[in-house]
């Protein structure tokens, strides 16, 4: 089957949360409550339960975090090189910078089982876990000015970012779940991809990029084209392991997850924007995605 074919169902899935959220009634409320419990709930079991059940070693974990950092500091100054080069307002560089590094973790996951199997979805899964921190520092450092934030509070309890280090930790100390608890576990995981999945659709938006057409079009160009690029380079530098590398691809090539406008309109910043960013990034990643991993031989 080709890469095309794989990653579209999970696009279909895209389509099917706009329609249901802007074609049949469902209210925000209605997703804003879903998208809760994917992210406290189902998708922490996920990462939790797929780190854990696949054997990891420290040196390969420590090989895919400095890949990992590689191209999110990449993209972290990719992103903020718009500053002097475009000359923006400094609240919409603030806000829009961190679209062009932050990712999608439910399309991720999602097409890293399609392309890889299990073992894809735990690599995406470290990679995920590696990342979050990370790409949370740069873009609540960005926009804290505006209003105080606390950076330490903002990591501390975010559940991906703790249910990626428990998992990690339990797997390298050689634990194992009660069977029971290990089930219950694994439906919530069942449950959180698609349900992710169509909470993004519904989140589009394509109003509020007025005035900001160049500052968009950087962010894009980074986040889709210019990362996987780094990603690429980085892989073959480290010489990472053909799985690895190509999840680290994935990685790279994801749009830019929803969180980024709720991070924005928490903390002052331009969320309407965002929002669009985030909407035609999905769009484009639906073709840009099959074409760099069949440029790259997936």
């Amino acid at each position: 089957m080709s890469v095309a074919l794989l990653v579209f169902p999970d696009f279909l899935l895209v389509a099917l949360g706009w329609s249901l959220r802007h074609k049949l009634g469902f209210s925000r409320e209605f997703f804003a409550g879903m998208e809760r419990l994917v992210y406290f709930v189902l998708f922490p079991a996920l990462l939790f339960q797929s780190i854990l059940r696949t054997p990891i070693s420290a040196g390969n974990a420590a090989l895919l975090l400095q890949a990992t950092a590689a191209v999110i500091w990449s993209g972290v100054a990719l992103a903020w090189l718009a500053g002097p080069v475009l000359r923006p307002a400094p609240i919409g560089l603030a806000s829009s910078a961190q679209c062009g590094y932050r990712f999608n973790t439910y399309i991720g996951l999602a097409l890293a089982a399609s392309l890889g199997g299990t073992q894809g979805q735990t690599v995406m899964a470290l990679i995920v876990g590696f990342a979050v921190p990370m790409a949370n520092l740069a873009a609540v450092y960005g926009l804290a000015r505006h209003n105080g934030g606390s950076l330490l509070r903002e990591l501390a309890r975010n559940p991906l970012l703790v249910s990626t280090l428990a998992g990690l930790a339990c797997n390298l100390a050689g634990l194992h779940l009660p069977a029971p608890i290990d089930t219950v576990l694994g439906r919530l995981g069942a449950a959180a991809i698609a349900l992710g999945i169509i909470c993004v659709g519904a989140s589009l938006s394509w109003e509020g990029g007025k005035g900001h057409g160049r500052l968009i079009a950087w962010m894009l160009a980074v986040k889709l084209l210019a990362l996987p690029l780094v990603a690429l380079a980085v892989a073959r530098l480290l010489g990472l392991a053909s799985l690895e590398s190509r999840m680290l691809l994935l990685f790279a090539a994801l749009p830019t997850a929803s969180a980024a406008y709720v991070l924005a309109m928490r903390m002052g910043g331009d969320g309407r924007m965002v929002a669009v960013l985030i909407s035609l990034g999905t769009l484009f990643s639906a073709l840009t995605i099959p074409l760099w991993l069949l440029a790259a031989g997936a």
